[in-house]
């Protein structure tokens, strides 16, 4: 037991300095990057509405806002990480975010509130998620899985993190000094840190041409087809989890569980779903990106299944929650690393960034569609939309699965 327990802590923890050091200017700026924005509004909101003169429902539109530019401005963000690399891409990201929390600051009305969060999407384009793990790839190749699994973990922890820290600065100086505070945090720690403390790719030195290496062979129409498929299969996948998760709370109301049942189920799933996202970095490389999306959407779509036909009691409620908890954590990690299957290591960025597109506006509208569904027709019929949308997604991935089954069978495995 002892030398399976070193095994894994080996495997975990032992990193070559370049990418020791990647992991820690990622980790930093993600986290600072989610928690100023995103996760922001989630202690703020209610605090800068009525100073406004907003309704909170207009004040919370902003991340709406955010997430529609950021999959507008994807495309564009894949041509950028691929022509001028993923550091410039993101210390641009830090000026950009920093624009628009100062313009937080400033604002006394709806116009420059809705600016604000146009920026704040733009700068999510070019700074969060699919530029960071681009940043990972250019640097270590097919190898980055584990390192972009790691990054996950922090992303996850940005909420945790930035909420009291938002809540202490605001209550002892006020939300307009949070937003400059949070301003500051890019110009001052995120944009140095992407200008100068990155390693440089190693593409550029050691990769030579493995970084213009796809894993495996495909037609140009194989190519497409492939990229159709990614595309499809992940955004239902962001559609259902991020559609659910706002409404979970509501969902175990109407199942039957006590006001504080549902809210510590609730709240357990970011737990449960952070530990999944641990499952890919301790497989390192040995981690299957389609295997991975296998089994969080079939878990997924069990959870939903088991809720809507075998009724409600406390321990299913527990085991749906479990169940849907680390599949949507295991399917977050998934949809960072499947390009990678298909694309080479240079092209990550472009296609990552290309499948940012229908992936985020299915994030901006998908708690709108599933609060309005919950609310009008109940329970029943939402539970069977997201086994219907999970049951679709799976076989997406199939087709996924047999295009790399078939491309393995016509090329030889490479030394």
């Amino acid at each position: 037991m002892s030398s399976a327990l070193k095994s894994v802590s080996a495997r975990m923890f032992k990193f070559p300095l370049r990418s020791a050091q990647t992991i820690a200017v990622l980790a930093v700026s993600q986290l600072i990057g989610w928690g100023t924005t995103f996760d922001m509004l989630g202690v703020m909101g209610r605090v800068v509405a009525p100073d406004l003169g907003l309704p909170n429902e207009v004040v919370f539109a902003g991340l709406t806002v955010m997430m529609v530019v950021s999959a507008i401005a994807g495309p564009a963000t894949g041509r950028w990480l691929a022509r001028f690399g993923a550091a410039r891409v993101l210390a641009a990201s830090s000026v950009t975010f920093a624009t628009g929390l100062l313009m937080l600051a400033a604002t006394h009305g709806v116009v420059l509130y809705a600016a604000a969060w146009i920026v704040i999407g733009l700068g999510g384009a070019l700074g969060l998620s699919a530029p960071a793990y681009t940043a990972v790839v250019e640097r270590e190749g097919l190898n980055g899985k584990r390192i972009i699994a790691i990054l996950m973990l922090f992303t996850g922890l940005s909420a945790t993190l930035f909420w009291p820290v938002l809540t202490l600065v605001t209550d002892a100086y006020g939300w307009r000094i949070a937003f400059i505070f949070s301003a500051a945090l890019h110009i001052f720690v995120c944009l140095p840190l992407h200008l100068f403390a990155l390693p440089k790719p190693a593409a550029t030195h050691t990769q030579g041409t493995a970084a213009d290496t796809p894993p495996i062979a495909l037609s140009p129409r194989e190519r497409r087809k492939a990229f159709l498929l990614l595309a499809t299969s992940t955004t239902l996948g962001t559609f259902i989890s991020f559609g659910i998760a706002p409404s979970l709370i509501e969902i175990f109301r109407q199942s039957g569980a006590s006001p504080a049942l549902a809210l510590q189920l609730g709240s357990a799933r970011g737990v449960i779903g952070i530990s999944a996202r641990g499952l890919d970095m301790l497989l390192g490389k040995r981690g299957n990106p389609i295997l991975t999306s296998v089994m969080g959407i079939s878990l997924m779509l069990v959870s939903f299944l088991m809720l809507l036909l075998c009724g409600t009691s406390t321990p299913l409620l527990v085991a749906f929650i479990v169940m849907y908890g680390f599949g949507s954590g295991v399917l977050a990690v998934a949809r960072a690393l499947l390009p990678l299957a298909f694309f080479s290591p240079r092209e990550y960025g472009l296609q990552a960034a290309r499948l940012s597109l229908p992936q985020n506006l299915a994030n901006a509208i998908a708690p709108v569609i599933f609060t309005a569904t919950l609310d009008r027709v109940g329970t029943g019929l939402t539970l069977t939309i997201c086994a219907a949308l999970a049951a679709l997604a799976l076989v997406f991935v199939f087709m996924l699965a047999g295009m790399v089954r078939s491309a393995k069978q016509l090329v030889p495995s490479q030394p």
